[in-house]
């Protein structure tokens, strides 16, 4: 080891006393130098032996008085290596306190010869000596940081307050010290702050590779996603892991601290910012309403039921087939509303979506006036080889609550649908157009009865953030385990939505149907899944390892696409698409099928479920749904059958759920 690196862990293992001695030694050396430094200036003279034989005393009386004042002022309670404007200020206002007591000891003693000047001097060297000297020990401070210990060299990206503040509780710690900032305000460029030097970020790659800095920390908490997406932008292609802070709201509210360092979110990528909710609509459908959530221990119904819990809802009923899933959502959701201080009841029941017994007496013994149904079954190689499971939940379920709705006068019933129902390639979006195809004819048979109220809609969109089938927590994991990253095809592409404006889109949606209505969310650009893969390898840090760069750390992996998979996922059917009074929801108009037509359908589709015939489902699905594109032999997939189809992946799909 090193001299210097012994002097750096001799000066970190020192304790808190013995570092305020050394700070009471160092200024009581420093204060008669400073007025022996006060003579010679004003005397010209670097040893005015007449003056200093006179005024010896106040060579004892300054530094002890001194000691004594500062100490009063907090100065020695101030940690050297966090030193700002106000521990300066306690220098400050100490010299010139000692200042002035040695101007008025000196007239009160008659102390001849002695120049008006010296206490003037003696203040501006003491700024020096001991101002300076506190100064320079933080700069050595974190110079033997820099380089010769142990802490990891990062950037900080946002030189504001939040930025400052990270560098200070960072500081403190053992894991990282701060080599740089980074700000897109070129006003700030080339500045310091905290002795930080503030770069611009287009020259952040050089400067990375001079300090050896491997991490960037984004300190942006009030940014838009935009202006997160636009910083993410400019580090693509550096081999950094990225990380953030919590979100302002998040500060303030102390649930979180400046220093809780987080992986960057998909949602910082899209550069997507939510449309603020509209809360006349959001009332409409929830305040002092009884609210229904099908499906609600699933990823899109428990969100569905957190959003209806801030819109205060009379009684809030959760209905789910899973018992685990069940308790989940009602613990989350019971913490939630002691957090808000309100009384409403929370009503978890178990309960299939087929049971059409079971779904009416919750209906009618709970007054249910607003009814989303989210219940379903969602990912699509598992629908595939379920065929009459996923019939029977997503297509008889649906119908069983849409009527039981209708029966039972509901005000709102509104079906959570999906992209994939549209020409669909697949057994799942097929079950869930014709899902669509039921709430459409009910709406249509019921508009012309007199006295009958039930609003029936359904809301389109594709993939959301953070569900349990979702391929970001997918690809996290593969890379955690240090990869592959798989990928289906090259040029795959995904829409993609955060979970939580998923259901405020829905319920707001849901609050502008008239009877019928299939809305479509605007779900902004597709995204290329392969280049989200490669986005979130560098963002932590590491690099892509193909061709070009054997020797990387992370490999893509292509599968080949799935049963059932597409390319590109889709919104609406048709072109007729109109406006609605939210900028995110579109009104589509789409063809439904004649009554006397669909019954026809659903009768036959029973009929399959009952003989457990699953080629006749899917051929039932291909004449009811239009543009679904399927091989009827992928059907036959049930013991007994004449084909038996080999067992596809059950890999998550980053379908919607």
């Amino acid at each position: 080891m090193t001299r210097t690196r012994r002097m750096h862990h001799l000066i970190a293992e020192l304790s808190r006393t013995h570092k305020r001695l050394i700070m009471v030694l160092a200024d009581l050396v420093a204060l008669p130098l400073a007025l022996w430094s006060a003579y010679a200036l004003r005397l010209a003279d670097w040893w005015p032996e007449r003056y200093l034989e006179i005024a010896w005393w106040l060579f004892f009386l300054v530094p002890v008085v001194g000691v004594y004042i500062f100490a009063r002022l907090g100065l020695y309670r101030a940690v050297v290596r966090f030193m700002g404007p106000q521990a300066m200020w306690a220098v400050i206002k100490g010299i010139l306190m000692l200042s002035v007591m040695m101007w008025a000891a000196a007239f009160v003693t008659r102390l001849e010869p002695f120049p008006r000047s010296v206490p003037i001097n003696f203040a501006l060297v003491s700024l020096v000596y001991v101002g300076g000297t506190r100064l320079l020990v933080r700069s050595y401070y974190y110079w033997l940081i820099k380089h010769y210990s142990h802490k990891e060299p990062v950037a900080i990206y946002g030189a504001g307050s939040a930025g400052a503040q990270l560098a200070l509780a960072l500081a403190g710690g053992r894991d990282f010290y701060v080599a740089a900032f980074l700000d897109d305000d070129p006003s700030l460029w080339n500045s310091t702050i905290k002795g930080v030097k503030v770069y611009d970020p287009a020259d952040f790659s050089s400067v990375a590779e001079e300090q050896g800095i491997k991490r960037v920390l984004l300190a942006m908490p009030a940014a838009t996603k935009a202006q997160r997406k636009q910083a993410l932008d400019r580090l693509a292609g550096l081999p950094l892991h990225v990380q953030t802070v919590p979100s302002m709201p998040e500060i303030v509210a102390g649930a979180a601290s400046v220093d809780q360092l987080r992986e960057v979110e998909l949602e910082d990528l899209l550069g997507r910012d939510p449309v603020p909710p509209r809360h006349e609509l959001i009332d409409t459908s929830i305040r002092d309403r009884v609210v229904m959530v099908t499906g609600a221990g699933g990823s899109i119904g428990s969100e569905m039921c957190r959003q209806a819990m801030r819109g205060g809802p009379r009684a809030l009923i959760l209905f789910e087939a899973s018992e685990f899933g069940l308790y989940a959502i009602e613990q989350a959701l019971e913490r939630m509303r002691f957090e808000m201080g309100e009384a409403f009841p929370i009503v978890a029941l178990l309960g299939n979506v087929c049971d059409r017994n079971r779904v009416e007496a919750v209906i009618r013994h709970y007054g249910v006036q607003t009814l989303y149904h989210a219940a379903a079954y969602k990912h699509v190689p598992i629908v595939e080889n379920n065929v009459l499971e996923g019939v029977r939940n997503n297509v008889h379920g649906t119908r069983v609550v849409a009527e039981s709705a209708a029966s039972l006068g509901v005000e709102r019933c509104v079906l959570i649908s999906t992209d994939k129902a549209v020409r669909p390639t697949n057994v799942m979006g097929a079950t869930k157009r014709m899902a669509e195809l039921v709430l459409q004819d009910l709406a249509t048979r019921y508009a012309a009865k007199e006295g009958h109220r039930t609003v029936f809609s359904m809301v389109r969109f594709g993939n959301v953030l953070g569900s349990s089938g979702s391929v970001v927590p997918l690809f996290r994991r593969q890379i955690e385990q240090g990869g592959p990253i798989t990928v289906t095809h090259h040029e795959i592409t995904r829409f993609f939505m955060t979970i939580s404006e998923a259901a405020l889109l829905v319920i707001q949606a849901g609050s502008m149907a008239e009877g019928g209505d299939v809305f479509v969310l605007d779900m902004g650009d597709s995204v290329r899944i392969v280049e989200l893969a490669r986005r979130m390898i560098q963002l932590t840090g590491l690099e892509v390892k193909d061709d070009d760069n054997p020797d990387g750390d992370i490999e893509i992996v292509y599968t080949g696409l799935r049963p059932g998979e597409k390319l590109y996922e889709e919104l609406l059917i048709g072109d007729n698409v109109v406006g609605t009074q939210h900028p995110k929801i579109l009104r589509a108009q789409e063809e439904i099928l004649p009554n006397q037509q669909l019954a026809s359908l659903l009768d036959e589709l029973q009929h399959a479920e009952r003989t457990l015939d699953s080629q006749l489902a899917c051929a039932t699905l291909k004449r009811g749904v239009r543009g679904f594109v399927h091989s009827v032999e992928m059907c036959d997939l049930l013991p007994g059958s004449h084909h038996r189809q080999a067992p596809a992946s059950v890999e998550p799909s980053g379908a919607q759920d």
